[in-house]
C-alpha cells in the first residue's frame, strides 16, 4: 500500500520504519520539511509535501497530538474519500487524564470536522517502543485495536496492522473509540506513572 504519515515524532517514525520494512511505500510529511526528510531517510521512506503525500496515498496516518490533528489533516488538501487512521489520545496537558470522553471521543470529533473522510481509530493503545521492538510478547502476538464505520477502510487498516506482524483486533464502530481512548490512557498510566515501562500493550485473550 501507499501510506502517508503526517508527523515524524516517536509514533510517526516508528510506523514509517515498520511499514517500510513490511514493503509498503511510505511518505512522511509535516511542518518542518528538513525534519521530515531526516526521519524519512532513517526509516526507508520518502519526504513529500502534504498535498503530494495525501494525493497518492491509499491510507493516511495522522500522528499529531489530538488538539493539532484537524489542522494537520486539513493542511493536506481535499481528503474526501480518503482513509485516515487516527491514533491520538486526547490527553490533558499534564497527562492527568483525558480532555473528553463518555459521550464522544477524539476520533469522532475529528471525523465530524472532516466530512467525507473515512476515519478509523487504531494504534492509540500501542507505544512506539512496542512497534519498534515487534509483535512478539514471550511467544504471544501483540494486539492492535481498530474501530471504524466503513468496512472497506477497516479492511485496509487491518491489513496494515497484520503486515507489521501484530494481531488486528476489530473493536467495532468508530463510537467505540470512547472506550479505546481510556484504555490508551490506562496504558500510559501503567507505562509511566506505574513505571512498568513502554514495552507493554493491552490485549483481549480467551481460552480455547
Amino acid at each position: 500500500m501507499k501510506v502517508a504519515i503526517v508527523g515524524y515524532g516517536n509514533m510517526g517514525s516508528a510506523l514509517a520504519s515498520g511499514l517500510a520494512k513490511a514493503g509498503h511505500t511510505v511518505a512522511l510529511t509535516g511542518k518542518n520539511p528538513a525534519k521530515a526528510k531526516e526521519v524519512a531517510a532513517k526509516a526507508g521512506a520518502q519526504a513529500l509535501t502534504g498535498a503530494e503525500a495525501a494525493q497518492g496515498a491509499d491510507v493516511i496516518i495522522a500522528t499529531a497530538p489530538y488538539n493539532a490533528q484537524v489542522d494537520a489533516l486539513k493542511a493536506l488538501g481535499n481528503l474526501s474519500g480518503k482513509v485516515v487512521i487516527e491514533i491520538s489520545n486526547p490527553l490533558k496537558a499534564d497527562m492527568s487524564g483525558l480532555q473528553l470522553g463518555h459521550s464522544t471521543s477524539a476520533a469522532e470529533e475529528i471525523a465530524k470536522q472532516l466530512p467525507g473522510v473515512k476515519v478509523v481509530k487504531a494504534f492509540n493503545t500501542t507505544f512506539a517502543q512496542v512497534l519498534q521492538a515487534g509483535p512478539d510478547f514471550n511467544g504471544a502476538k501483540g494486539q492492535v485495536f481498530f474501530a471504524g464505520d466503513d468496512a472497506g477502510a477497516k479492511n485496509q487498516v487491518k491489513a496494515l496492522i497484520e503486515s507489521l506482524g501484530f494481531e488486528a483486533t476489530d473493536a467495532g464502530p468508530l463510537a467505540n473509540s470512547r472506550y479505546l481512548e481510556p484504555i490508551g490512557m490506562l496504558n500510559i498510566w501503567f507505562g509511566y506513572m506505574a513505571e512498568k515501562g513502554t514495552g507493554i500493550t493491552p490485549a483481549w485473550i480467551r481460552r480455547g
